[in-house]
């Protein structure tokens, strides 16, 4: 079986607004420290942290700014002086996003409804009546996801959304296991063993992209190519973008059940329905049925699933598959 992320793994770099990390960097000289970020999720990253407003030029504390006018183009204007920050912001923003790729970033998270840092939904006020509308994006966040349009990128305050945080976390580990995969050769090899470990991941995901994919490694000598790359990646990144629905693991905890056809016994295979039964009601988690599929892949040495990622795709101390 392959083994598992592991604390000792070499830490994933994710980029950061820094006020999540308790930097007091914030307008007011405060900070918005998180805890799950820095305590839990923090024993396997390297935070690369980044203030958008104190690394551009600004001090603090510092007069409250806002976005203003259209979500498509917006200026940051202060509240009280109304002096405009918007070139001053912009181009830090472009440097900085450059400066940010020796990092080898695997995502970022973002500080949620912030002028800078927000990734959606920020407040943009109207030139005409001052009316804010909840549909801009952060001057420094839309810079970065631009820049970076297929890293995963999410906010802290939908990480608290358990089936968001676990859709992240799994993306910025795939991530980091393609980006190795790249590294360690262009070899059409490489990339096939790569998706042949991660076929189960992906149909989870979207059986479209599963079956996209799937034509695109069939045809082996476009994988030696960056184009062919770079295709699969766009590919592999959008299909993880997407939800993984009870309706989506319940179709490949039945596939991955037609391993054991012919080693279950008549007890054994019962169970196993029951449990993805009272998965498929939401009765428990979807870590139940996985844990007896492992249990059943060691019983059985079953070599196919030995190797998916499916069932060991990040840290089982970060309990992501433990929500019903």
């Amino acid at each position: 079986m392959h083994s598992e992320v592991t604390e000792n793994s070499a830490p994933i770099s994710l980029g950061i607004s820094a006020c999540l990390l308790g930097q007091n960097v914030r307008y007011d000289g405060g900070h918005q420290h998180d805890r799950f970020l820095t305590d839990t999720l923090g024993r396997y990253v390297n935070w690369v942290p980044v203030c958008p407003e104190v690394e551009c030029g600004l001090p603090v504390p510092r007069e409250a700014m806002r976005l203003v006018g259209t979500a498509d183009a917006p200026r940051l204007v202060t509240i009280s002086t109304k002096k405009d920050l918007t070139r001053q912001m912009l181009s830090w923003a472009r440097r900085r996003v450059g400066e940010l790729e020796s990092d080898d970033l695997c995502g970022f998270i973002f500080k949620s409804k912030s002028p800078s840092s927000g990734m959606e939904r920020v407040k943009v006020y109207s030139e005409e009546n001052g009316i804010p509308a909840h549909n801009g994006v952060g001057m420094f966040a839309r810079a970065f996801m631009e820049h970076f349009p297929l890293l995963p990128c999410e906010e802290e305050g939908r990480l608290h959304d358990p089936v968001l945080r676990e859709n992240f976390i799994e993306r910025i580990f795939v991530y980091r296991r393609w980006r190795e995969t790249i590294v360690a050769g262009s070899r059409a090899g490489t990339v096939v063993d790569f998706h042949t470990r991660h076929k189960l991941l992906i149909l989870s995901h979207s059986t479209t992209h599963y079956r996209e994919m799937g034509r695109l490694v069939a045809q082996g000598k476009v994988l030696q190519t960056a184009e062919g790359r770079s295709r699969y990646q766009t590919l592999l990144m959008e299909a993880l973008a997407l939800k993984a629905t009870v309706k989506k693991q319940v179709n490949v905890l039945q596939h991955m059940m037609g391993y054991f056809k012919t080693m279950l016994s008549p007890d054994e295979k019962q169970e196993m329905l029951e449990v993805i039964e009272q998965y498929r009601r939401e009765y428990v988690p979807l870590i139940v049925p996985v844990t007896l599929i492992n249990h059943y892949v060691r019983k059985y040495g079953e070599p196919y699933l030995a190797q998916q990622y499916y069932l060991n795709p990040h840290p089982l101390e970060l309990k992501l598959r433990n929500h019903v």
